[in-house]
């Protein structure tokens, strides 16, 4: 495969931006080799400067549930790009797709509209404790909220401790008031809740832990949050950044069945485009300035260009059914990736959600905490992602992401896709 171009691109890259890349993972050192430059996009396929093709399942990180360059959405965008790219003042825009999510989103009420899911998380946490007038949160360690310093947090040596510092310029102080508790483990978040309740403003968490593996969330654990939350006054947010309109129209709220108090979004909701947004009760969201004393504003919130790519997304997935369209991809995919996987079983292990989906080279049989996650082998998945390379097929460059299907994946992807696993694993396993 030449790579030229791309090679060029990223040697000239590293002497202007450091690593040579927007985003740490770009840079493809957790697989090896060197990062693509991609000169475009269309349905389910990218192309790089050098001209390869490849099916693409990273979709830009989840938020393409159609596919790239969707015709309807980014004749949308034209048409908007005419009249404006910014204005720094309310437009109609907003209030339409504030009315689409709140309609999709029971426990959402009202919503406030940011750039970014780490801005999303950043306030929605300051809402928390201005509504609760309590300071601490706990969050869940391989839960990964943004890059906002309280969430930049590992965890102690302890059951569940207070959290350190997990990036050089994060103080101690900026996560002294962040608890850290193991994911699938309702016992340990219950004592710590009872021990800290009256200081807790909020427990946050991925419903699916996403962005470290696909961590599966033990049956009835959500709801068991939500009891323990409910029990002792303590607020719950769910970071639905990814899981929000990507496993049901209501997000993982819908599809377990349980609501939030504080929900973050982002992704989808900008149809491709950057975007934000957190949303509560009106209750709560009135404590937001300038109806309350939680301040939080941004220049770009509200942009009309991701306001409309994020309308016509929305509505396009309600028109074209995408649930059960994905969920039949998702299972075509399961299946025929099935005689693969049996020939391989207790080396690879392959978890879906719906259209959400990882490969883990492990002998364990389901992924539900942070240590089944560390125990992969992720040079066995850094062979797997050059071999699927090579293969046409660009899967996220990390053992610890997630892939996504779109509606734009055909059966015929599929199938390639699925073959093209069968002949790398077994130039891996040979």
């Amino acid at each position: 495969m030449n790579i030229e171009k791309s090679r060029k691109l990223f040697k000239k890259a590293q002497r202007l931006m450091p690593g040579g890349v927007s985003s740490p993972v770009r840079a493809f050192r957790a697989v090896g080799g060197e990062p693509l430059y991609i000169k475009k996009g269309q349905g389910s396929r990218m192309q790089d400067e050098d001209g390869n093709d490849f099916i693409d399942y990273c979709m830009s990180w989840g938020p393409l549930i159609l596919g790239h360059a969707d015709p309807d959405v980014i004749g949308a965008i034209r048409k908007a790009a005419r009249f404006g790219t910014s204005f720094g003042t309310s437009s109609k825009h907003e209030v339409q797709l504030a009315k689409l999510i709140t309609d999709r989103f029971p426990s959402i009420g009202m919503v406030r509209f940011v750039n970014s899911g780490t801005e999303a998380v950043m306030s929605a946490i300051r809402l928390a404790r201005g509504y609760a007038g309590k300071e601490k949160i706990i969050k869940f360690d391989g839960c990964y909220h943004g890059h906002g310093d309280q969430m930049l947090v590992a965890a102690g040596s302890g059951l569940a401790t207070f959290g350190t510092p997990d990036s050089a310029g994060v103080t101690a102080g900026a996560v002294r008031d962040t608890i850290v508790a193991p994911f699938n483990d309702i016992a340990a978040l219950s004592e710590i809740i009872e021990k800290e309740h009256a200081s807790i403003a909020a427990v946050i968490m991925e419903p699916i832990p996403c962005n470290y593996g696909l961590i599966m969330p033990k049956d009835g654990f959500i709801r068991e949050v939500r009891a323990l939350c409910d029990r002792y006054r303590v607020l719950l947010i769910m970071d639905e950044v990814i899981t929000g309109l990507r496993l049901a129209p209501g997000g993982a709220q819908e599809y377990f069945g349980v609501k939030a108090d504080i929900t973050t979004l982002g992704k989808i909701i900008g149809g491709g485009l950057p975007v934000g947004a957190y949303g509560a009760s009106r209750k709560i969201m009135e404590r937001i300035s300038p109806t309350g004393k939680v301040y939080q504003a941004g220049t770009l919130s509200g942009n009309p260009l991701a306001m409309t790519a994020g309308i016509h997304t929305l509505k396009k997935i309600e028109k074209i059914d995408a649930y059960q369209i994905l969920n039949e991809k998702g299972r075509l995919f399961e299946t025929l990736l099935k005689p693969t996987l049996d020939r391989y079983r207790g080396r690879v292990l392959f978890s879906r959600l719906e259209s959400i989906f990882a490969f883990n080279f492990t002998s364990a049989a389901s992924i539900d905490s942070l240590n089944a996650i560390r125990s992969c082998d992720m040079n066995a998945f850094a062979a797997f992602h050059r071999g699927m390379l090579e293969r046409g097929i660009y899967l996220s460059p990390s053992g610890y992401e997630v892939g996504f299907l779109s509606t734009a994946h055909t059966e015929d992807d599929i199938a390639h896709t699925a073959r093209a696993a069968a002949d790398t694993l077994e130039q891996i396993f040979q």
